[in-house]
């Protein structure tokens, strides 16, 4: 019950802390002023209202039985209650009295006035309506032959007192979210810039020397963030210079053992050496493109989908199939995106015969699916082939070498970007790479 409950709360929070943290302001101030109006309304204005309603129902009745004795002069009374009670009064003798109630059956002013009516003239004596005019309330009163019309201001029934303490209890509100708003969004500024800048680091992107501000724990937050950002960028960079350096220094002996091969007279025993020397270069390469820098490389707006075509056109290699959508453009790292489909598809035609490419764009995301049709690999190593320098026993590794780096620099490539790679088998019975990007 309590996990069901707590799981409804937080699907209608709202997801972000600058509104979540307006919504802890806010509720109060509003359920506040609602509690203070219900009670103000209830004990106050309703009860003054119906008092000032009561008091003018007693004078109109005052006013039906002085005119009725036939004691007074009825014009003359009727002048005295129109100057002194701020009634204009008008008797219709022998027209016949119309029950045509229009009277709003919600309103409080409508409920007050038909209460006190009743309770002097009976159910069936009098009508009114608080509509026929803006300012006046059109009240008639049944008599022996006639009936009387009363044009009654209506602040004779109802206190301006309810306005003034409307906008003495909504202007203050308003003032204190206004000021709650600007406050809290320099609060959660800082927040926001510290989230933005470790996305952008986490993208792979270059980003400006970072400044925290704001309370003292986010500052803290910030400083750490920044010391982290700075040791992961020096450790980079002392990896890459070192297998940089390893990996020119092994060039050179490389290059000679090329040359001394080439004066070995058996081509049998050459070609096998040339080949190991060829397979030793592939390594480092692939050892290179591991360790290469990404944040060197800046973002680009790029026909991804041309990206793809001009790729599968250079391998020229009829198995190699695609159903790309066209004029799919994405922001990122062109040339490395390039290197991930150039890894994936190097697999598929390391360990298949046909690889197929499919490019699709959804609403959020862009929808990247090459499969082969190759042996696959077991469900239970989908994970595992994504870390660095891994390599399988079976299928798919013992045929051909491998340094175990494709599928992880595709990874990095990719999360870099902001999306996701996950394995599959494939509708050909191999594997299927399915990449998911923001757009």
């Amino acid at each position: 019950m309590f996990y069901g409950l707590n799981k409804f709360v937080k699907n209608i929070l709202p997801k972000r802390l600058f509104y979540r943290a307006l919504l802890i302001v806010a509720v109060p101030v509003i359920l506040l002023q609602l509690i203070i109006t219900i009670v103000f309304f209830d004990s106050l204005w309703i009860k003054t209202n119906k008092g000032m309603t009561k008091a003018l129902i007693n004078e109109i009745n005052t006013y039906i039985e002085i005119y009725n004795d036939n004691i007074y002069d009825k014009d003359e009374i009727t002048n005295l209650f129109s100057v002194y009670q701020d009634l204009n009064i008008e008797f219709f003798e022998d027209e016949s009295f119309e029950y045509n109630y229009d009277e709003r059956w919600f309103s409080p002013i409508d409920r007050t006035l038909r209460r006190e009516l009743k309770s002097k003239f009976g159910s069936q004596d009098y009508w009114f309506s608080t509509t026929n005019y803006k300012e006046l309330i059109d009240l008639r009163i049944k008599n022996q032959n006639g009936y009387f019309k009363f044009l009654v201001p209506k602040d004779r029934v109802t206190s301006s007192s309810a306005r003034i303490f409307a906008l003495w209890i909504t202007v203050p509100a308003i003032i204190v979210i206004l000021i709650s708003l600007i406050f809290l969004k320099n609060q959660t500024r800082p927040i926001t810039n510290l989230a933005k800048v470790a996305e952008k680091f986490g993208k792979g992107e270059e980003i400006e020397e970072f400044k925290p501000s704001g309370a003292a724990e986010i500052r803290q937050a910030g400083y750490e963030f920044d010391r982290m950002r700075k040791r992961i960028l020096r450790h980079l960079n002392q990896r890459s210079e070192m297998l940089s350096g390893i990996s020119h220094d092994l060039r050179t002996p490389l290059t000679r053992m090329k040359l001394q091969i080439a004066f070995i007279k058996d081509k049998e025993i050459s070609q096998k050496l040339a080949d190991d020397i060829i397979e030793m270069e592939k390594m480092l390469n692939e050892y290179l493109q591991f360790t290469s820098s990404s944040y060197l490389e800046k973002n680009e707006n790029f026909d991804l989908s041309n990206l793809i075509y001009e790729t599968i056109k250079k391998y020229n290699n009829q198995n190699i199939t695609s159903n790309l959508t066209s004029g799919i453009f994405i922001n990122g790292k062109k040339n490395l995106i390039k290197r991930c489909i150039n890894n994936l598809i190097d697999n598929g035609i390391k360990y298949g015969e046909k690889v197929n490419i499919e490019l699709i764009k959804s609403s959020n995301n862009l929808f990247i699916k090459i499969e082969d049709d190759g042996p696959g690999i077991d469900e239970k190593e989908y994970d595992n082939v994504f870390k660095p320098f891994y390599k399988i026993d079976k299928g798919r590794a013992d045929s051909k070498s491998s340094v175990g780096l494709g599928l992880s620099i595709a990874s990095d490539i990719i999360r870099s970007h902001g999306g996701n790679i996950k394995l599959e088998k494939s509708n050909m019975n191999g594997l299927s790479v399915k990449i998911f990007l923001p757009v």
